[in-house]
């Protein structure tokens, strides 16, 4: 059901995004198609290969394509896999703890959007995410605002009367986002404002390599 409201969303039904506690708040699909304010700030930063991780409809990985950045979305919903497509990126149907192509090799890996909340654990996540990158390498994220309480929430998706299953969703402060890419194995960590965003870079440790003629 998850990703049954989730497809639906992108395809313009109405959602809302359900916690524990009863209090829901729109599930804003529409805002991933177009650009967005401070996406430059992220888009600037990647080299190739790029991992455009939960790309949603890719508007991402549609940009980075079309600026010759060889990149790569992965998403859980075939919507949003063929949306991306559509777009003119390229994705696949794909979790991030699943098996990915080209792991250990990619030179950026994209959490935009919030996305550092998949699977309601911020440490296991940007440790699997730093299996993906090579040594060098970097991930881009999007954090809240500093002073923001970093928690999980239990959340699930709703429309009318349908809902779908419970999941873990987190929330990572700006203030705390050194704290929790250090635990996670990197080698440091940088947060900047664009746009009213907060956006937070992690470096792997270890030299940069060379960039390989293409994506297997």
């Amino acid at each position: 059901m998850i990703g049954e409201l989730y497809a639906d969303a992108l395809a313009g039904e109405t959602a809302e995004i359900e916690y524990v506690d009863g209090s829901r708040v729109p599930l804003e699909t529409a805002r991933w198609f177009e650009p967005i304010d401070g996406d430059e700030e992220l888009l600037r930063r990647c080299t190739s290969p790029t991992l455009d991780i939960g790309s949603g409809p890719g508007r991402l990985t549609a940009e980075l394509t079309r600026r010759g950045i060889r990149s790569l979305g992965i998403d859980i919903t075939p919507r949003a896999v063929a949306l991306t497509r559509r777009a003119g990126g390229f994705a696949l149907l794909r979790d991030v703890f699943d098996d990915v192509p080209w792991s250990g090799r990619w030179a950026t890996a994209l959490l935009a959007d919030g996305n550092i909340g998949i699977g309601g654990h911020p440490e296991a996540l940007l440790r699997r995410v730093g299996q993906l990158i090579r040594p060098g390498g970097t991930v881009l994220a999007e954090v809240a605002e500093p002073g923001t309480r970093s928690r999980v929430d239990r959340v699930r998706l709703r429309r009318g009367r349908l809902a779908g299953e419970w999941f873990g969703w987190a929330t990572v402060s700006a203030s705390d986002i050194r704290r929790v890419a250090l635990a996670s194995g990197f080698a440091e960590a940088d947060c900047w404002a664009a746009s009213g965003r907060w956006l937070a870079r992690l470096h792997s440790g270890g030299p940069a390599m060379a960039t390989p003629a293409t994506i297997p």
